[in-house]
């Protein structure tokens, strides 16, 4: 980790924000989606894209949240183009109406980012009957990009700009349960764990980017797909565990990002042209990390693609 102000071989640094590590770039001509796009690191990563050009499909849960948020995007930037449009990743059916309003706009879609997320919350099932962390960060992100993929290849081919996928994933990868992914006991509620659950959807967030680089690589498609960690960052994430909540927002203050730091691995990611043709890797810092052998588990990877394709058949 390049800690704090120590710059990487990037030239940034741990407290790099997304303003900084976006500075003089352009990026008009793009369309993006970012979900959890309403609050928090992804409010911001939409403000910073809008801000360098880019045309932003904020994809939210909350509507009113998201207007609210894209009210403060226009009156900052009024050239700005900005969309909200609903989408609850822990409803399949949701996701699919999702998909099929955005490609009934068409917009070309140059840049994916599958930001949001829920953390160690209690055991619970999403609408389609699949435990709840396991549903909204991976499956849901998982049927999202499918659903828009040829959107992206089309994009890419008739413009010639390379497509990008950018999956949030974290740090508490590896907190996943020993075997990495319980293929056989996502809905077993009595080995449930929610530190272990949420590091088994963020493992499998790498491991989802992983593998849609080596079919890129195949297809020989102009697209990336990269993962990352934005930091431990002062959000609401830790809202169902009061005391560690409670730490970070004081004491955790001197130690953990703001949101306009928490931004900017993925602003980085998305746009920088240092990333440029960089495709299977996980990013920390704004700088090259190193996720753990689990996440590198190419069988693994596969196994959880073909787990993931019956889940949203």
């Amino acid at each position: 980790m390049w800690l704090f102000r120590s710059k990487g071989p990037s030239g940034f640094s741990w407290s790099s924000t997304a303003e900084e590590v976006t500075r003089g770039l352009d990026g008009s001509g793009l369309s993006a989606i970012v979900t959890g796009a309403s609050s928090g690191i992804g409010a911001e990563t939409a403000r910073v894209l809008a801000l360098r050009g880019v045309r932003v499909v904020m994809a939210v849960r909350n509507m009113s949240a998201g207007a609210t948020v894209k009210e403060e995007i226009v009156k900052e930037v009024p050239s700005s183009k900005v969309d909200v449009m609903e989408l609850d990743l822990s409803s399949m059916a949701s996701v699919r109406k999702f998909a099929s309003e955005f490609n009934a706009l068409n917009l070309p879609l140059n840049i994916l980012i599958n930001n949001a997320g829920v953390m160690a919350n209690p055991f619970g099932l999403s609408k389609d009957g699949i435990e709840l962390q396991f549903a909204t960060n991976h499956v849901g992100h998982f049927l999202l990009t499918y659903l828009l993929l040829d959107n992206m290849k089309n994009a890419s081919q008739t413009s010639g700009v390379e497509g990008r996928i950018v999956n949030l994933s974290s740090e508490g990868h590896r907190f996943a349960y020993s075997e990495g992914i319980r293929f056989d006991k996502i809905n077993d509620q009595s080995t449930y764990n929610s530190i272990g659950a949420y590091g088994q959807s963020k493992l499998a967030n790498i491991l989802h980017a992983n593998e849609l680089t080596k079919h890129f690589k195949e297809e020989g498609v102009n697209i990336t797909a990269n993962s990352l960690h934005p930091g431990s960052i002062i959000t609401n994430l830790l809202r169902y565990h009061s005391f560690v909540d409670a730490l970070a927002r004081t004491a955790g203050r001197l130690v953990l990002k703001n949101v306009q730091q928490g931004a900017a691995t993925t602003c980085y990611v998305a746009l920088h042209p240092q990333v440029k043709g960089v495709s299977g890797r996980y990013f920390c810092d704004s700088n090259l990390g190193e996720s753990n052998s689990k996440a590198k588990d190419m069988d693994l990877a596969k196994k959880l693609w073909d787990f993931s394709v019956g889940l949203i058949s």
